[in-house]
């Protein structure tokens, strides 16, 4: 074989092994690209309340809006939300509309098979909620009888393990929270999991359906989205998190919305 030959081949080969690494080298440098942009694209779900939502001039609030503002206010970058729902969060992040997610986002073993996360800023319990004359106190109690949840959260996640026994139950399941807590409140749907903030907004603000807690199905860890390999990001956000969790700044918004204080061993 001739020495051109060898030579392209040997060139062909380093250029695939280079694209091959584009992608881990882009991510790698994410930190390094917002701070040149100048902001973060943060990926916030503002149709569920206390976390996100709109006030009466369709201006973004809530504890994972304020979560993002800080953050982007330490970074020193602006911050640009992105409007997620809880079914497209991961494919935003994944293809780059978004740099990270701040929006109620639990940690699961079935999502950290394909993103990263922060260390937990916040918890989300997830609970099952009906009128206060039905009587729900196991999955058996809902066979023949409908539950609505909406599509892609861990409250779908955790309906779907807990209701797998019972043949007789239908999960029907909504594209968001804004299209689910609707649906209870317009009396088409009367049982429902959802995050126990939203199911507590709920039966706040529909009183004549007599809505209260009937379970608690899981309770978890809430935390940052991030893809995979961007490790100069994740490890900026894991230190600003560890320093707003000890200075109480995470706390505060947390207490604001929910009016309890964070568990004490995240503190720590």
């Amino acid at each position: 074989m001739s020495l051109a030959k060898v030579t392209r081949r040997a060139l062909v080969g380093l250029g695939l092994a280079a694209a091959a690494l584009l992608p881990a080298a882009a991510q790698a440098n994410t930190l390094d690209a917002i701070k040149q942009r100048g902001k973060i694209l943060i990926a916030i779900d503002v149709a569920h309340p206390p976390y996100g939502m709109l006030d009466d001039k369709a201006k973004e609030t809530g504890s994972d809006v304020e979560t993002a503002r800080l953050l982007a206010k330490d970074l020193g970058v602006d911050l640009e939300i992105v409007q997620v729902s809880g079914a497209n969060r991961i494919p935003f992040l994944l293809s780059g509309k978004a740099d990270i997610v701040i929006a109620s986002f639990s940690i699961t073993e079935e999502r950290k098979k394909v993103i990263d996360f922060s260390r937990p800023y916040g918890v989300v319990p997830v609970v099952l909620a009906a009128p206060v004359g039905e009587k729900v106190t196991a999955a058996a109690d809902l066979d023949g009888k409908t539950v609505a949840v909406a599509r892609g959260t861990t409250a779908d996640m955790e309906l779907t393990k807990f209701l797998k026994p019972v043949s007789g139950a239908k999960i029907v399941r909504y594209e968001d929270e804004a299209t689910t807590n609707t649906a209870v409140a317009t009396g088409q749907q009367s049982i429902f999991a959802a995050a126990l903030s939203t199911a507590n907004e709920l039966a706040e603000q529909n009183p004549d359906k007599k809505l209260e807690v009937k379970m608690t199905l899981a309770a978890y860890p809430m935390a940052i989205g991030l893809r995979k390999k961007d490790d100069a990001l994740r490890e900026w956000v894991d230190g600003w998190v560890t320093a707003n969790l000890k200075n109480g700044k995470l706390n505060e918004i947390y207490k604001k919305y929910f009016k309890m204080d964070l568990p004490a061993e995240m503190l720590d």
